[in-house]
């Protein structure tokens, strides 16, 4: 049987699989979001439920090693799901047990996630010894309309009985972060300074702060419940708050329990104390069917600027992505000072940390939602000063952005981590993936070519683009005897590799990913020097203290940088073909699942390092990043030849050298492989499509969702499969539609055209621009000009390859 389009549904309660259905469920507004656990239960090994603002962070010192680090979280804020029930038959001597789906009386269960609407509901059946049934149906919601609200409506039927059910419903702040097995030997209490209380009119409230970061945060909780004849009471401990309500039921009529609950911290903005605006949101909170249905119309209107249109269940998955990616980055992130969380507002996973994820998330926001990419990319701006900082401690110049970033941008990247499977700790050198600098500089770039904002790329993204483009100038030394500049010791994407075989320091050298992209800031730095405005040049080269001789230097590194090859590939790095070959068939035969090759090896005493293997895309990102004509055209003016021999050379030699330890591999490998060996490329994008729902790195999902790889297949979708650049103020498209989807519609927003419809077909692309007083859209299809009118929709067969 299909699956329905629209719902994601659980059947079925499965203790092992309740931490990946909570983070598969979570329900956010890009301010807050809270994992879909079962509000009946207290955190523990099965159950673990989670609430996360953007941007509050936290930082603790550890113990670890004999050695003490420190480490800034995403932190899991006080639980507003607690709601407990239990059957308080007429003709029984007391009440019965409080029922959760663990409890034996359990008799069937399943969740349900409406994609359309934006909610969650739960439906629970039990019944005791006696026969006595009752069903339990929970509908939540984290409202996108109203950003600092969230409900629960809990409607309880019974059969074969009458009597009352007892509801506890309540505010919990005992929570501590141990969402991640791993850090379970660091500092987790988040929290302090925990007041409680209840209101004459009913509201009950908890507030408390964080330890080091001192930001207050306040929820309150109105409780309602039908029919009426039942009793109500407050019960106040030191860090939680309970509304106790006896509800009468009957067969035949459903008794309801609604909770309303606003969440205020003291970062937002324009509001009045955090416990004050919590009260006063609940107290003004319309009743729960109209939030229902004003919850319904907001996601409305979010479905429609998405314009998804992607048949059978790879449609289905989509939508579930962006549902997950609009739920952490919404409108309402516009007007927050945070980046993008790797892994969501989801869980607890790399601690709630901003690294290079936002390569794969902008593109796709910036032709649908351009403000909230503005603002993810004004986060970077105002850790300009950080990265700065940070260069100049390293002896270098410009900026040096981190590579793991967090509540003011400094280095959060931690200096230890552990391997599960040999429960070590080891030195992290992952900081030394400077290349994250060059991703926020291809985003300031996108971004302006899709919005048009020329007003931010001249102000804000010119001082980052320059001042990153000043790093890796400062980072590059000469080498006489190759006549080419080299920039040495750092780290690319792989990962796997952070140093040579038996280094006494960490560090790789040339990585072709790391130059290449470097040569390209450059350039792109070069341009705006020659095109920004006088009046805009003067005021920003004064402040950044600009030379006229940078950008010459800038000119020469742009042409000489060093670009390792070996057996007519690009070498991923310096040496690299040094390295021994792995034996692939051996270690798969062994280990069956070897995703994670690093901490297999490490486990055997040895080190990845000593071999020629990637855990995800390295060099091949290059051809995620650039259309195949541009990237030919960084290394023709590099001095290097790349065509399509070499090209497809390199793509098979790491094709079979790559584990895949990480959910963007398989996004980068489709949308490569979608031009060089398309046959190939389905079931890369299979894999990128169910890493989360079906959990296929065994366990990390539980931890948050892979925001970028979410991000990444849409984008696949978006711009892999249609081709489409957005440069020289015109739409580029070059589809590359594979076999096994022929047909699909994106709907994009470029400049000032909102809700552009692209339509493709195996043969032909359709272009549908809508009535607007703008101008007609310019389109260059696989090299063509055409233009398309406002109003009008134009149907263009593809020419050949």
């Amino acid at each position: 049987m299909t699956a329905p389009p629209w719902t994601w549904t659980y059947e079925g309660y499965y203790p092992e699989e309740e931490r990946l259905r909570e983070a598969l469920c979570t329900l956010g507004n890009g301010r807050f979001a809270t994992r879909g656990a079962a509000s009946e239960t207290p955190p523990g090994p099965v159950h673990y439920p989670g609430t996360y603002a953007a941007g509050v962070y936290n930082r603790l010192t550890s113990t670890v090693a004999d050695r003490v680090v420190e480490n800034e979280d995403m932190v899991n804020l006080p639980d507003w799901l607690p709601l407990r029930y239990r059957m308080r038959p007429a003709d029984a001597p007391a009440p019965g047990p409080w029922l959760t789906p663990d409890h034996p009386q359990l008799t069937g269960h399943r969740r349900t996630l409406d994609l359309r609407r934006g909610t969650l509901t739960r439906w629970s059946s039990y019944e005791d010894e006696a026969g006595r049934r009752l069903t339990v149906t929970e509908r939540r919601l984290v409202h996108m309309a109203e950003p600092d609200l969230a409900v629960q409506r809990t409607v309880f039927t019974v059969e074969g009985w009458s009597g009352e059910v007892e509801v506890a419903a309540g505010l919990d702040g005992t929570v501590r972060n141990r969402g991640v097995a791993r850090y379970r030997d660091l500092a987790d209490t988040h929290l302090t300074d925990w007041e409680t209380g209840a209101e004459d009119d009913g509201a009950c409230w908890l507030r408390c702060r964080t330890l080091t970061s001192g930001i207050t945060v306040a929820l309150a909780a109105r409780t309602r419940a039908a029919p009426r004849g039942g009793t109500v009471r407050t019960a106040v401990a030191p860090r939680r708050v309970w509304r106790l309500h006896t509800v009468p039921v009957r067969p035949g009529t459903p008794a309801t329990v609604d909770k309303t609950v606003s969440l205020h911290t003291s970062q937002d903005r324009a509001r009045t104390a955090p416990l004050a605006g919590a009260l006063a949101a609940v107290r003004r909170a319309p009743a729960v069917p109209r939030l229902l249905a004003s919850q319904h119309r907001a996601w409305q209107h979010m479905w429609r600027q998405v314009g998804l249109d992607v048949p059978g269940e790879a449609g289905r998955i989509l939508r579930l992505h962006v549902f997950h990616v609009l739920q952490t980055l919404s409108p309402h992130t516009a007007r927050l000072d945070v980046g993008v969380p790797a892994r969501g507002l989801h869980g607890e996973a790399y601690r709630g940390h901003v690294f290079w994820d936002e390569l794969f998330v902008l593109p796709y926001l910036n032709l649908r939602f351009p403000e909230v990419s503005r603002a993810l990319l004004s986060y970077r701006h105002r850790r300009l000063p950080a990265a700065r900082r940070a260069a100049l401690e390293a002896g270098r110049t410009g900026a040096m952005y981190p590579w793991q970033s967090g509540s003011d941008g400094r280095e959060e990247t931690q200096r230890l981590h552990l391997n599960p499977r040999s429960g070590r700790w080891l030195p992290d050198h992952s900081h030394l993936q400077h290349h994250v600098g060059s991703a926020i500089a291809y985003n300031v770039w996108q971004y302006w070519q899709a919005s048009g904002d020329t007003a931010f790329l001249h102000t804000k993204g010119a001082e980052m683009l320059l001042e990153i483009a000043r790093f890796w100038a400062s980072s590059a030394d000469w080498d006489p005897a190759l006549g080419r500049y080299r920039i040495r010791g750092v780290v690319g994407p792989d990962e796997y590799h952070d140093a040579y075989p038996d280094a006494d320091r960490p560090g790789l050298d040339d990585n072709a990913y790391t130059n290449v992209t470097a040569a390209w800031v450059l350039s792109r730095a070069l341009d705006l020097w020659r095109t920004l405005p006088e009046a805009r040049r003067r005021p920003l080269f004064e402040r950044l203290e600009l030379t006229r001789e940078e950008p010459q230097h800038w000119d020469d590194l742009a042409h000489r940088l060093y670009i390792p090859y070996h057996r007519g590939v690009i070498s991923q790095f310096a040496g690299y073909e040094r390295l021994a070959e792995l034996d692939w068939a051996g270690y798969r035969a062994r280990y069956g699942d070897i995703r994670r090759l690093d901490r297999i090896l490490e486990a055997e005493g040895d080190t990845v390092n000593r071999y020629q293997a990637s855990k995800q895309a390295d060099v091949l990102m290059l051809g995620y990043l650039f259309s195949p004509a541009e990237l030919a055209g960084v290394f023709g003016q590099l001095g290097y030849l790349l065509d399509d021999d070499i090209w497809q050379a390199t793509v098979d030699h790491y094709l079979r050298r790559t584990s895949h330890g990480s959910t963007l591999s398989s996004v980068v490998h489709a949308w490569v492989l979608a031009r060089v060996r398309r046959d190939d490329a389905w079931g890369y994008c299979e894999e990128a499509l169910t890493g989360d729902v079906a959990d296929v790195q065994g366990g990390t999902t539980a931890e948050g969702i892979h925001l970028g790889a979410m991000a990444g297949t849409l984008d696949f979708v978006q711009r892999g499969m249609t081709g489409l650049e957005t440069r020289d103020r015109a739409l580029w498209l070059d589809p590359a539609p594979l076999p096994q989807l022929s047909r699909f519609g994106v709907r994009i927003r470029f400049r000032r055209h909102r809700d552009i419809d692209l339509r493709i077909h195996a043969d032909r692309v359709a272009i549908t621009v809508p009535e607007s007083e703008h101008a007609a859209v310019r389109v260059r299809l696989r090299g063509r000009p055409f233009t398309v009118a406002p109003g009008t929709t134009r149907r263009l067969d593809l020419p050949d390859d």
